[in-house]
Protein backbone atom coordinates (compact mmCIF):
# COMPACT_ATOMS: atom_id res chain seq x y z
CA UNK A 1 0.00 0.00 0.00
CA UNK A 2 1.08 3.73 -0.56
CA UNK A 3 2.05 6.00 1.95
CA UNK A 4 -0.20 8.24 0.21
CA UNK A 5 -3.10 5.73 0.29
CA UNK A 6 -2.08 5.19 3.73
CA UNK A 7 -2.45 9.32 4.61
CA UNK A 8 -5.83 8.96 3.10
CA UNK A 9 -7.60 6.39 5.07
CA UNK A 10 -6.00 7.60 8.06
CA UNK A 11 -7.21 10.90 7.47
CA UNK A 12 -10.89 9.33 6.61
CA UNK A 13 -10.36 7.06 9.72
CA UNK A 14 -9.20 10.28 11.69
CA UNK A 15 -12.46 12.61 10.65
CA UNK A 16 -14.92 9.40 10.69
CA UNK A 17 -14.38 8.98 14.42
CA UNK A 18 -14.17 12.95 15.29
CA UNK A 19 -17.04 13.28 14.08
CA UNK A 20 -18.38 10.43 16.32
CA UNK A 21 -16.50 11.36 19.26
CA UNK A 22 -17.50 15.11 18.74
CA UNK A 23 -21.23 15.18 19.84
CA UNK A 24 -21.94 11.99 21.02
CA UNK A 25 -19.91 11.90 24.33
CA UNK A 26 -21.85 15.21 25.17
CA UNK A 27 -25.38 14.86 23.98
CA UNK A 28 -26.51 13.52 27.38
CA UNK A 29 -25.54 16.87 29.21
CA UNK A 30 -26.85 19.18 26.01
CA UNK A 31 -30.35 16.50 26.06
CA UNK A 32 -30.39 17.60 30.10
CA UNK A 33 -29.52 21.38 30.12
CA UNK A 34 -30.24 22.94 26.73
CA UNK A 35 -33.41 21.09 26.20
CA UNK A 36 -34.77 19.85 29.54
CA UNK A 37 -34.96 16.47 28.45
CA UNK A 38 -36.19 13.47 30.82
CA UNK A 39 -34.08 10.36 31.20
CA UNK A 40 -36.18 8.59 29.21
CA UNK A 41 -36.25 10.64 26.63
CA UNK A 42 -32.32 10.96 26.52
CA UNK A 43 -32.34 7.21 26.31
CA UNK A 44 -34.47 7.41 22.98
CA UNK A 45 -31.78 10.13 21.35
CA UNK A 46 -29.74 7.39 22.63
CA UNK A 47 -31.30 4.63 21.39
CA UNK A 48 -30.81 6.06 17.47
CA UNK A 49 -27.56 4.41 17.60
CA UNK A 50 -29.16 1.23 18.33
CA UNK A 51 -31.57 2.01 15.32
CA UNK A 52 -29.36 3.22 12.91
CA UNK A 53 -26.98 -0.66 13.79
CA UNK A 54 -30.52 -2.23 12.78
CA UNK A 55 -30.86 -0.38 9.42
CA UNK A 56 -27.21 -0.40 8.91
CA UNK A 57 -26.86 -3.95 6.95
CA UNK A 58 -29.79 -3.25 4.89
CA UNK A 59 -28.09 0.35 3.61
CA UNK A 60 -24.87 -1.71 2.64
CA UNK A 61 -26.27 -4.88 1.45
CA UNK A 62 -28.89 -4.14 -0.64
CA UNK A 63 -27.15 -0.46 -1.91
CA UNK A 64 -23.42 0.13 -1.19
CA UNK A 65 -22.27 -4.16 -1.97
CA UNK A 66 -24.45 -4.35 -5.23
CA UNK A 67 -24.90 -0.83 -6.92
CA UNK A 68 -22.16 2.06 -5.77
CA UNK A 69 -18.74 2.28 -5.13
CA UNK A 70 -18.15 2.41 -1.09
CA UNK A 71 -16.63 6.47 -1.26
CA UNK A 72 -19.12 7.67 -3.13
CA UNK A 73 -22.07 6.50 -0.89
CA UNK A 74 -20.05 7.65 2.22
CA UNK A 75 -19.62 11.27 0.60
CA UNK A 76 -22.91 11.41 -0.02
CA UNK A 77 -24.13 10.01 3.75
CA UNK A 78 -21.50 12.42 5.61
CA UNK A 79 -22.90 15.38 3.12
CA UNK A 80 -26.10 14.77 4.35
CA UNK A 81 -25.18 13.97 8.20
CA UNK A 82 -23.86 17.80 7.92
CA UNK A 83 -27.21 18.90 7.02
CA UNK A 84 -28.99 17.23 10.08
CA UNK A 85 -25.82 18.07 12.46
CA UNK A 86 -26.81 21.79 11.55
CA UNK A 87 -30.32 21.00 12.23
CA UNK A 88 -29.73 19.72 15.66
CA UNK A 89 -27.57 22.67 16.66
CA UNK A 90 -30.71 24.95 15.78
CA UNK A 91 -33.32 22.87 18.38
CA UNK A 92 -34.74 24.38 21.10
CA UNK A 93 -37.14 21.04 22.06
CA UNK A 94 -36.86 17.19 22.24
CA UNK A 95 -39.42 17.00 19.59
CA UNK A 96 -37.72 19.08 17.66
CA UNK A 97 -34.56 17.26 17.75
CA UNK A 98 -35.56 13.48 18.32
CA UNK A 99 -36.34 13.25 14.26
CA UNK A 100 -33.31 14.90 13.56
CA UNK A 101 -31.25 12.73 15.44
CA UNK A 102 -32.71 9.63 14.68
CA UNK A 103 -31.84 10.66 10.67
CA UNK A 104 -28.89 11.20 11.19
CA UNK A 105 -27.82 7.72 12.94
CA UNK A 106 -29.84 6.06 10.14
CA UNK A 107 -27.04 7.93 7.50
CA UNK A 108 -24.30 7.78 10.07
CA UNK A 109 -24.04 4.24 11.42
CA UNK A 110 -23.12 3.04 7.72
CA UNK A 111 -20.78 4.80 7.10
CA UNK A 112 -18.43 2.54 10.35
CA UNK A 113 -18.74 0.06 7.77
CA UNK A 114 -17.98 1.71 4.66
CA UNK A 115 -15.00 3.11 5.87
CA UNK A 116 -13.95 0.00 6.87
CA UNK A 117 -14.28 -1.77 3.05
CA UNK A 118 -13.09 1.29 1.84
CA UNK A 119 -9.70 0.48 3.95
CA UNK A 120 -9.26 -3.39 3.23
CA UNK A 121 -9.68 -3.01 -0.94
CA UNK A 122 -6.62 -1.16 -0.40
CA UNK A 123 -4.76 -3.45 1.40
CA UNK A 124 -2.54 -6.35 0.53
CA UNK A 125 -1.98 -7.11 4.45
CA UNK A 126 -5.00 -6.17 6.71
CA UNK A 127 -3.68 -7.67 9.40
CA UNK A 128 -0.97 -5.79 9.43
CA UNK A 129 -1.96 -2.55 7.63
CA UNK A 130 -5.40 -1.97 9.25
CA UNK A 131 -4.66 -1.68 13.01
CA UNK A 132 -1.82 1.38 11.32
CA UNK A 133 -4.61 3.14 10.01
CA UNK A 134 -7.71 2.55 12.36
CA UNK A 135 -5.67 4.34 15.65
CA UNK A 136 -6.02 6.98 13.90
CA UNK A 137 -10.15 6.68 14.33
CA UNK A 138 -9.79 6.72 18.48
CA UNK A 139 -6.86 9.26 17.88
CA UNK A 140 -9.70 11.17 15.92
CA UNK A 141 -12.14 10.59 18.78
CA UNK A 142 -9.94 11.88 21.76
CA UNK A 143 -9.03 14.80 19.53
CA UNK A 144 -12.50 15.29 19.44
CA UNK A 145 -12.59 15.50 23.19
CA UNK A 146 -9.57 17.84 24.15
CA UNK A 147 -11.21 20.22 21.64
CA UNK A 148 -14.66 20.55 23.27
CA UNK A 149 -13.02 20.83 26.95
CA UNK A 150 -9.56 22.68 26.41
CA UNK A 151 -9.73 24.64 23.07
CA UNK A 152 -13.47 25.70 23.22
CA UNK A 153 -14.29 25.05 26.75
CA UNK A 154 -17.97 24.56 25.80
CA UNK A 155 -18.23 21.72 28.54
CA UNK A 156 -16.94 23.80 31.43
CA UNK A 157 -19.44 24.42 34.16
CA UNK A 158 -20.14 27.92 33.03
CA UNK A 159 -20.47 27.72 29.44
CA UNK A 160 -22.76 24.63 29.80
CA UNK A 161 -25.46 26.87 31.39
CA UNK A 162 -25.14 29.06 29.12
CA UNK A 163 -26.29 26.43 26.22
CA UNK A 164 -22.57 26.46 24.34
CA UNK A 165 -22.98 22.73 24.03
CA UNK A 166 -25.33 22.98 20.97
CA UNK A 167 -21.97 24.16 18.98
CA UNK A 168 -20.43 20.98 19.23
CA UNK A 169 -22.87 19.85 16.78
CA UNK A 170 -21.75 22.84 14.59
CA UNK A 171 -18.36 21.17 14.61
CA UNK A 172 -19.04 18.37 13.71
CA UNK A 173 -21.28 19.67 10.56
CA UNK A 174 -18.48 21.12 9.35
CA UNK A 175 -16.17 18.29 9.95
CA UNK A 176 -18.70 16.10 8.41
CA UNK A 177 -19.03 17.78 5.32
CA UNK A 178 -15.22 18.02 4.97
CA UNK A 179 -15.35 14.07 4.80
CA UNK A 180 -18.20 14.15 2.69
CA UNK A 181 -16.32 16.07 -0.06
CA UNK A 182 -13.39 14.13 1.06
CA UNK A 183 -14.52 11.22 0.21
CA UNK A 184 -15.18 11.76 -3.26
CA UNK A 185 -11.18 11.45 -3.89
CA UNK A 186 -10.63 8.67 -1.70
CA UNK A 187 -9.77 5.40 -3.56
CA UNK A 188 -11.93 3.42 -5.33
CA UNK A 189 -14.18 1.17 -3.92
CA UNK A 190 -16.25 -0.96 -6.30
CA UNK A 191 -19.34 -2.98 -5.28
CA UNK A 192 -18.40 -6.61 -3.98
CA UNK A 193 -21.40 -7.72 -5.21
CA UNK A 194 -22.76 -8.34 -9.01
CA UNK A 195 -26.03 -6.98 -9.85
CA UNK A 196 -27.26 -10.00 -10.95
CA UNK A 197 -26.09 -12.34 -7.80
CA UNK A 198 -28.85 -13.01 -5.06
CA UNK A 199 -29.01 -11.39 -2.06
CA UNK A 200 -31.44 -12.28 0.51
CA UNK A 201 -32.89 -10.57 3.53
CA UNK A 202 -30.94 -13.60 5.61
CA UNK A 203 -27.10 -12.63 3.91
CA UNK A 204 -27.59 -9.06 4.94
CA UNK A 205 -28.46 -9.97 8.47
CA UNK A 206 -26.17 -12.60 8.82
CA UNK A 207 -28.68 -15.14 10.15
CA UNK A 208 -26.83 -17.89 8.22
CA UNK A 209 -24.73 -17.64 11.31
CA UNK A 210 -27.42 -18.75 13.39
CA UNK A 211 -26.59 -22.35 13.28
CA UNK A 212 -23.59 -21.41 15.56
CA UNK A 213 -25.95 -21.11 18.61
CA UNK A 214 -26.35 -24.95 18.31
CA UNK A 215 -22.66 -24.73 20.19
CA UNK A 216 -23.15 -24.42 23.77
CA UNK A 217 -20.50 -21.94 24.49
CA UNK A 218 -20.90 -19.52 21.30
CA UNK A 219 -24.61 -18.99 22.78
CA UNK A 220 -23.79 -18.80 26.16
CA UNK A 221 -21.23 -15.97 24.32
CA UNK A 222 -24.15 -14.64 22.40
CA UNK A 223 -26.27 -14.26 25.43
CA UNK A 224 -23.59 -12.71 27.61
CA UNK A 225 -22.74 -10.28 24.65
CA UNK A 226 -26.38 -9.37 24.65
CA UNK A 227 -26.70 -8.69 28.10
CA UNK A 228 -23.41 -6.95 28.65
CA UNK A 229 -24.75 -4.10 26.46
CA UNK A 230 -26.86 -3.28 29.37
CA UNK A 231 -24.52 -1.98 31.79
CA UNK A 232 -22.70 -0.68 28.50
CA UNK A 233 -25.26 1.67 27.60
CA UNK A 234 -25.29 3.41 30.96
CA UNK A 235 -21.35 4.68 30.23
CA UNK A 236 -22.33 5.91 26.88
CA UNK A 237 -25.75 7.71 28.23
CA UNK A 238 -24.84 8.86 31.39
CA UNK A 239 -20.83 9.84 31.50
CA UNK A 240 -21.44 13.25 30.37
CA UNK A 241 -23.95 14.15 32.64
CA UNK A 242 -22.82 12.10 35.25
CA UNK A 243 -19.69 14.69 35.14
CA UNK A 244 -21.26 18.02 34.69
CA UNK A 245 -23.48 17.33 37.57
CA UNK A 246 -20.37 16.60 39.50
CA UNK A 247 -18.79 20.12 38.95
CA UNK A 248 -15.75 17.99 36.50
CA UNK A 249 -14.26 20.61 34.69
CA UNK A 250 -12.80 19.52 31.30
CA UNK A 251 -15.25 16.36 31.72
CA UNK A 252 -14.92 15.52 27.58
CA UNK A 253 -11.43 15.26 28.11
CA UNK A 254 -11.29 13.02 31.38
CA UNK A 255 -14.18 10.87 29.25
CA UNK A 256 -11.40 10.88 26.13
CA UNK A 257 -9.36 8.96 28.67
CA UNK A 258 -11.30 6.02 27.95
CA UNK A 259 -10.81 6.20 23.96
CA UNK A 260 -6.68 6.43 25.59
CA UNK A 261 -6.88 3.17 27.37
CA UNK A 262 -8.58 0.94 24.64
CA UNK A 263 -5.19 1.81 22.51
CA UNK A 264 -2.87 0.78 25.53
CA UNK A 265 -5.16 -2.15 26.45
CA UNK A 266 -5.02 -3.37 22.35
CA UNK A 267 -1.30 -3.84 22.86
CA UNK A 268 -1.93 -5.96 26.26
CA UNK A 269 -4.27 -8.29 24.34
CA UNK A 270 -2.15 -10.21 22.50
CA UNK A 271 -0.25 -11.07 26.05
CA UNK A 272 -3.41 -11.66 28.16
CA UNK A 273 -4.77 -13.64 25.39
CA UNK A 274 -1.99 -16.24 24.94
CA UNK A 275 -0.66 -16.78 28.76
CA UNK A 276 -4.66 -16.93 30.07
CA UNK A 277 -6.64 -17.82 27.20
CA UNK A 278 -10.18 -16.66 26.25
CA UNK A 279 -12.52 -17.52 28.99
CA UNK A 280 -9.85 -15.83 31.76
CA UNK A 281 -9.56 -12.83 29.36
CA UNK A 282 -13.65 -12.18 28.73
CA UNK A 283 -14.22 -12.74 32.34
CA UNK A 284 -11.40 -10.22 33.31
CA UNK A 285 -13.27 -7.99 30.73
CA UNK A 286 -16.91 -8.44 32.28
CA UNK A 287 -15.36 -7.85 35.79
CA UNK A 288 -13.87 -4.91 35.13
CA UNK A 289 -17.20 -3.05 33.51
CA UNK A 290 -19.06 -3.89 37.16
CA UNK A 291 -15.81 -2.47 38.90
CA UNK A 292 -15.53 0.35 36.87
CA UNK A 293 -19.46 1.33 38.18
CA UNK A 294 -18.88 0.55 41.72
CA UNK A 295 -16.02 3.38 41.27
CA UNK A 296 -18.43 5.53 39.67
CA UNK A 297 -21.01 4.90 42.70
CA UNK A 298 -18.83 5.63 45.29
CA UNK A 299 -16.33 8.03 44.01
CA UNK A 300 -16.47 11.90 43.48
CA UNK A 301 -15.38 15.11 42.76
CA UNK A 302 -13.73 15.67 45.76
CA UNK A 303 -10.88 13.35 47.43
CA UNK A 304 -12.31 10.33 45.75
CA UNK A 305 -11.82 11.99 42.57
CA UNK A 306 -9.29 9.60 41.47
CA UNK A 307 -12.21 6.80 41.89
CA UNK A 308 -13.99 8.39 38.59
CA UNK A 309 -10.29 8.51 36.64
CA UNK A 310 -9.70 5.38 37.29
CA UNK A 311 -13.29 4.05 36.68
CA UNK A 312 -13.24 5.39 33.02
CA UNK A 313 -9.73 4.29 32.70
CA UNK A 314 -11.02 0.97 32.77
CA UNK A 315 -13.00 1.67 29.35
CA UNK A 316 -9.95 0.02 27.71
CA UNK A 317 -10.20 -3.53 29.35
CA UNK A 318 -13.89 -3.02 29.34
CA UNK A 319 -14.12 -3.02 25.39
CA UNK A 320 -10.91 -4.65 24.13
CA UNK A 321 -10.96 -7.75 26.93
CA UNK A 322 -14.54 -8.11 25.75
CA UNK A 323 -15.53 -7.18 22.43
CA UNK A 324 -12.31 -7.52 20.56
CA UNK A 325 -11.74 -10.98 22.22
CA UNK A 326 -15.55 -11.31 21.55
CA UNK A 327 -14.52 -11.03 17.48
CA UNK A 328 -11.61 -12.98 17.32
CA UNK A 329 -13.64 -15.98 19.10
CA UNK A 330 -16.71 -15.38 17.13
CA UNK A 331 -13.63 -15.55 13.98
CA UNK A 332 -12.34 -19.10 15.22
CA UNK A 333 -16.16 -20.16 15.61
CA UNK A 334 -17.11 -19.46 11.85
CA UNK A 335 -16.44 -21.50 8.78
CA UNK A 336 -14.74 -19.56 5.93
CA UNK A 337 -18.10 -18.37 4.50
CA UNK A 338 -20.11 -17.94 7.52
CA UNK A 339 -17.08 -15.52 9.35
CA UNK A 340 -18.79 -11.97 8.03
CA UNK A 341 -22.34 -13.32 8.71
CA UNK A 342 -21.42 -14.31 11.84
CA UNK A 343 -19.66 -10.80 12.97
CA UNK A 344 -22.62 -9.18 11.02
CA UNK A 345 -24.84 -11.64 13.44
CA UNK A 346 -22.93 -10.14 16.97
CA UNK A 347 -22.69 -6.54 15.69
CA UNK A 348 -26.92 -6.44 15.04
CA UNK A 349 -27.38 -8.24 18.57
CA UNK A 350 -25.16 -5.70 20.61
CA UNK A 351 -25.18 -2.85 19.32
CA UNK A 352 -28.62 -3.01 17.87
CA UNK A 353 -30.36 -5.17 20.10
CA UNK A 354 -28.57 -4.93 23.28
CA UNK A 355 -27.77 -1.45 23.45
CA UNK A 356 -31.39 -0.59 22.64
CA UNK A 357 -32.85 -2.31 25.77
CA UNK A 358 -29.42 -1.09 27.70
CA UNK A 359 -30.54 2.73 26.26
CA UNK A 360 -33.89 2.09 27.26
CA UNK A 361 -33.11 0.78 30.95
CA UNK A 362 -30.93 3.13 32.01
CA UNK A 363 -33.30 6.25 31.11
CA UNK A 364 -35.26 4.12 33.41
CA UNK A 365 -33.20 3.64 36.73
CA UNK A 366 -31.96 7.92 35.69
CA UNK A 367 -35.85 9.30 35.89
CA UNK A 368 -36.56 6.85 38.80
CA UNK A 369 -33.24 8.66 40.71
CA UNK A 370 -33.77 12.28 39.81
CA UNK A 371 -34.16 14.77 42.94
CA UNK A 372 -35.90 17.73 43.20
CA UNK A 373 -33.55 20.04 42.40
CA UNK A 374 -33.13 18.51 38.96
CA UNK A 375 -29.72 16.59 39.86
CA UNK A 376 -29.62 12.42 40.23
CA UNK A 377 -29.02 10.42 43.15
CA UNK A 378 -25.97 9.10 41.13
CA UNK A 379 -24.47 6.23 43.11
CA UNK A 380 -28.03 4.53 43.13
CA UNK A 381 -27.82 4.76 39.03
CA UNK A 382 -24.25 3.23 38.95
CA UNK A 383 -24.86 0.14 41.36
CA UNK A 384 -27.62 -1.36 38.85
CA UNK A 385 -25.35 -1.75 35.87
CA UNK A 386 -22.53 -2.57 38.33
CA UNK A 387 -24.99 -5.70 39.94
CA UNK A 388 -26.00 -6.65 36.54
CA UNK A 389 -22.59 -7.01 34.83
CA UNK A 390 -21.55 -8.96 37.92
CA UNK A 391 -23.88 -11.16 37.10
CA UNK A 392 -23.31 -11.31 34.20
CA UNK A 393 -19.83 -12.73 34.72
CA UNK A 394 -21.26 -15.41 37.06
CA UNK A 395 -23.28 -16.66 33.92
CA UNK A 396 -20.30 -16.90 32.09
CA UNK A 397 -17.97 -18.38 34.42
CA UNK A 398 -19.91 -20.89 35.73
CA UNK A 399 -21.49 -22.09 32.25
CA UNK A 400 -19.07 -21.39 29.64
CA UNK A 401 -16.60 -24.29 29.28
CA UNK A 402 -13.31 -23.51 29.03
CA UNK A 403 -11.62 -24.26 24.90
CA UNK A 404 -8.96 -22.86 23.09
CA UNK A 405 -9.00 -20.21 21.07
CA UNK A 406 -5.78 -19.24 18.60
CA UNK A 407 -4.65 -15.64 18.61
CA UNK A 408 -3.81 -14.22 15.43
CA UNK A 409 -2.30 -11.07 15.36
Amino acid sequence: MKKSIQFQLSLMMFLEFFIWGGWFVTLGSFLGNNLSASGAETAMAFSTQSWGAIIAPFVIGLIADRFFNAEKILGILHLIGAFLMYQMSKADHFSLFYPYVLAYMVAYMPTLALVNSVSFHQMNDPAKQFPMVRVFGTIGWVVAGLTISLVFKWDSIENIGKGMLSNTFVMVAVASAILGLFSFVLPKTPPSISKGEKVTIKNILGLEALKLLKDRNFLVFFLASVLICIPLAFYYQNISPFLTEYKVENSTAWASLGQVSEIGFMLLLPFFFKKYGFKKTILLGMSAWGIRYILFAYGNAGDLFFMLVLGIALHGICYDFFFVSGQIYTDSKAGGKAKSAAQGLIALATYGVGMLVGFWVAGQIVDQNKLLDGTHNWGDVWVFPALFAFAVFVLFAVVFKNEKVEYKA
